[in-house]
């Protein structure tokens, strides 16, 4: 039998297991398996990878994007070493351990099916400064569309807190991105804490969130006229990136 898998904390709003045992099942992959490894800590990753000849591979997810880099062999220089955080981590042949970024181009794809083709000119705001916001920068950098940072607190990078987004600030970046976790399952009534009421019918409204499949900052977006997208789309992209990575 050979393991994939998924490490995260907590991990009940995740797909991955269902989206690849259905994957293996569709394809008559044989002797495959997928599998949830909620860790309470990444210290407890070691452990879980000591049979590298069985677990073959596994997908990160929030907290331990960037948590699990100390514990790997190397990064891709393309993906994961130029984010700065890892999503999907390879057992080589040799059984050394390489991390790799699948989210660039699952969302790269998503954003630019979401945005008008004439997007040239439009300022974005970032929401979450976590492991998952770090693909998304590189993309907005990659397609030349200037972008702001937003956190809970003042820091290296970030341009403004919650609590100093202005009606000036909100209307002149008309492209926001949620990448915080705010508003997933179970926990569906959360959002990121900004003025809504600025928000217009020229507004881009991106969420990374994909459970619920409307989140309240997509709902309170949308409200006010805003287009709206979730993560659902970004997550198969990157989920099909992380299988062509492991078997290449």
């Amino acid at each position: 039998m050979t393991k994939y898998g998924l490490i995260g904390y907590p991990l009940k709003h995740s797909f991955s297991k269902k989206y690849f045992s259905e994957k293996f099942e569709k394809e008559q992959i044989q002797e495959h398996a997928y599998e949830l490894y909620e860790l309470k800590s990444i210290e407890e990753f070691p452990t879980l990878m000591q049979d590298r000849t069985v677990l073959r591979g596994v997908n990160v997810t929030i907290p331990y994007k960037q948590q699990v880099i100390p514990y790997l062999d190397r990064l891709d220089p393309e993906t994961a070493e130029k984010i700065g955080a890892v999503n999907v981590v390879k057992v080589e042949k040799d059984g050394t351990l390489t991390g790799y970024n699948s989210d660039y181009l699952g969302f790269r794809n998503s954003l630019e099916s979401f945005l008008p083709t004439a997007y040239k000119g439009i300022k974005a705001l970032v929401l979450g400064t976590g492991g998952a916001s770090k693909a998304v920068e590189v993309v907005l950098q990659d397609m030349e569309i200037p972008y702001a940072l937003v956190s809970r607190n003042k820091g290296a990078g970030v341009s403004y807190t919650y609590e100093t987004l202005s009606q000036e600030v909100i209307e002149s970046h008309l492209l926001i991105i949620n990448t915080t976790p705010l508003g997933t399952y179970p926990n569906v009534e959360g959002k990121p804490n900004i003025p809504y009421e600025f928000i217009t019918n020229k507004h881009y409204c991106k969420d990374l969130v994909y459970n619920p499949e409307q989140t309240s900052f997509m709902r309170e977006s949308e409200r006010r006229g805003a287009r709206v997208k979730n993560g659902m789309d970004m997550l198969y992209g990157q989920a099909e990136a992380s299988w062509k990575i492991w078997k290449k």
